[in-house]
């Protein structure tokens, strides 16, 4: 199963960031990477960014110009999100490009593996158990 529309991969792929920077110890880390990370999703079509440095997630005419940019579809983001995709092995098949300012972005991958649990329990209390890998 996938995402049903853009709105839910704001929701879960974006919202994520926000749990992120809500925790004490890696919140701070995320801040002081002064990141402006674009995230384009397909399959469903999603586009949003998030501005480390400010603590925001949001339509990218609403925030700074990105210093990085992450694209792939929205199944990849699910998996990565749950600890099921490899971030160096998908960029390398291609499942995952990346441009701009690539080193600070690949520094973000061990901070995010603490936010695994937090994004599969959201999944199981939203009732979404069929997006589980």
């Amino acid at each position: 199963m996938t995402f049903a529309n853009s709105d839910e991969v704001r929701h879960y792929l974006g919202g994520i960031f926000q749990k992120a920077f809500n925790d004490p110890e890696i919140g701070q880390k995320l801040v002081a990477t002064g990141i402006v990370l674009q995230l384009d999703y397909s399959e469903p079509d999603s586009t949003f960014v998030v501005d480390m440095a400010s603590r925001r997630v949001g339509p990218a005419a609403d925030l700074p110009q990105p210093t990085a940019t992450m694209s792939m579809a929205a199944t990849t983001g699910n998996g990565y999100w749950q600890g099921k995709v490899n971030l160096p092995l998908a960029m390398a098949k291609g499942h995952i490009k990346i441009s701009g300012n690539i080193a600070s972005l690949l520094k973000l991958a061990p901070m995010t593996r603490k936010l695994y649990p937090a994004y599969i329990e959201t999944l199981k209390s939203d009732g979404r158990e069929d997006l589980l890998v």
